[in-house]
């Protein structure tokens, strides 16, 4: 008679058999590398309005993500379509991976951070947008590898330094804008970036050159950095102390103008108090002008004034001594915070004006940032970000729900990077005078940000 295995051999066979079918499955199932990279990306990525949700281990198909485009005969990554996502969060070193990308556009979001060198590893990439982001640090040398650029948009960010030599070497270059960053030295006269003009550039009061009609003294880099350090123990030269000097007279010409906008701010509260708060389509009714200073929000001005005359008493969120603040809401979801300030003089409008633009040129991610004004015939309307999470002072003493300890260390590490910046990096320097927990705002991932630097 033939032997038949025992019921245990026979549980242990079929058990061995479907392990076997699962592996088989999980390697024909494995994420490409791309995925991978992808999902890296992701990691670094605190918050957005949702866009990752399918973006999962379990899907090995990246080509079926949302903002993901692939060849469709190699199946490689070609597109990466992110902006105006409201991504938080900085750029994973592992985009570098995505080596067939041909498009990466990641504007008009809020990551932070540097710009990881492993992006010049994408060489077949022809249009590369980051704009209207709170990117720091150094234009990447490496950017010089991607021969293929067509389109770089870098503008609206914080980045510093120089604009590398490197980038000469892209000659298929077609459009190119650093424009309102912190950028200094020479821009570099040979090669592609010779043809731009000064719009690719403008907002970087460091940069000189050709293309800005700046002429850079001495031959250095910089008109005002990357000079030589005086030598140990000798006497400290001329133009070091001339240097001294200017930079002392322009920081006391800051603080005074700053200390006159708060006397002008507590001239208008007690002239015209918290009664005046009434709609605004008498203001842009009657001729106005929009002033943006990053060029990163999806509106034109037309869509804006058309918003503007459609608030009232209903809209008012707030009001202090600098005028009444209303909530702007656009027809896509975003929302923004508009400070109406009532006019006085033509001087101390023109006056204004001119710290405006300082404001305007100041982008940073723990603060409230300045989007543009709107010049009407009776007030000015100051456009910022809006802060869905209130101020910390409301957080603190009006809300049942109390911030617990690891809460309140990142809003107070948040608020001192915020003044930080102001009283260290800007050029010329602000000094925040009024600082306390109602300005103080957060958002809705209780980060800090402060505000009223106006």
């Amino acid at each position: 008679m033939p032997m038949w295995p025992s019921p245990m051999k026979c549980q242990r066979i079929l058990f061995y058999s479907v392990m076997l079918l699962f592996s088989s499955a999980r390697i024909h199932c494995a994420i490409s590398s791309d995925g991978e990279a992808l999902l890296s990306f992701k990691t670094m990525i605190v918050g957005s309005d949702g866009i990752f949700l399918h973006w999962r281990q379990e899907d090995p198909d990246p080509c079926n993500w949302k903002g993901v485009t692939c060849d469709t005969h190699t199946k490689r990554v070609i597109y990466l379509s992110l902006a105006n996502h409201k991504l938080i969060g900085s750029l994973a070193p592992e985009i570098g991976k995505l080596n067939r990308l041909k498009l990466l556009s990641l504007h008009g979001n809020s990551l932070y951070g540097t710009i990881p060198p492993e992006l010049g590893n994408c060489t077949d990439l022809q249009q590369l947008y980051l704009q209207g982001n709170y990117l720091s640090g150094i234009i990447p040398l490496e950017f010089g590898n991607l021969l293929e650029l067509e389109t770089l948009d870098i503008s609206s960010n914080a980045l510093s330094g120089s604009i590398p030599s490197s980038l000469a070497k892209l000659t298929k270059l077609k459009s190119f804008n650093a424009s309102m960053n912190f950028l200094t030295g020479t821009i570099p006269s040979d090669g592609a970036l010779f043809r731009f003009t000064e719009n690719s550039f403008v907002g970087n009061r460091g940069l000189c050159g050709k293309q800005v009609g700046i002429e850079c003294k001495d031959g250095s880099l910089s008109p005002s950095a990357n000079s030589e350090s005086p030598s140990p123990g000798s006497p400290p030269s001329r133009k070091n102390s001339t240097k001294l000097v200017i930079s002392a007279v322009a920081t006391i010409g800051a603080l005074l103008l700053v200390a006159l906008m708060c006397f002008w701010g507590c001239f208008l509260y007690k002239k015209f108090g918290k009664g005046d708060i009434g709609g605004l389509a008498v203001d842009v009714s009657g001729g106005a002008s929009i002033v943006m200073f990053h060029g990163d929000l999806p509106y034109s001005s037309k869509d804006i004034l058309k918003k503007l005359e459609t608030l009232n008493d209903e809209n008012i969120i707030g009001s202090g001594g600098f005028g009444t603040v209303y909530k702007l809401s656009m027809d896509d979801g975003n929302n923004f915070a508009l400070k109406r300030i009532t006019k006085t003089n033509d001087g101390l409008d023109r006056l204004f004006d001119r710290e405006l633009e300082i404001l305007g040129s100041i982008k940073h991610r723990y603060l409230v940032n300045l989007r543009g004004y709107c010049n009407s015939p009776l007030s000015k309307l100051l456009l910022y970000d809006y802060l869905p999470g209130g101020s910390l002072d409301e957080a603190l003493h009006e809300r049942s729900e109390q911030l617990d300890w690891d809460a309140r260390l990142n809003i107070i590490m948040g608020a001192a990077k915020g003044l930080a910046y102001l009283h260290h990096d800007c050029s010329p320097r602000i000094i925040h005078r009024d600082i306390k927990s109602s300005n103080i705002l957060l958002d809705g991932n209780l980060e800090a940000r402060v505000s009223d630097l106006d």
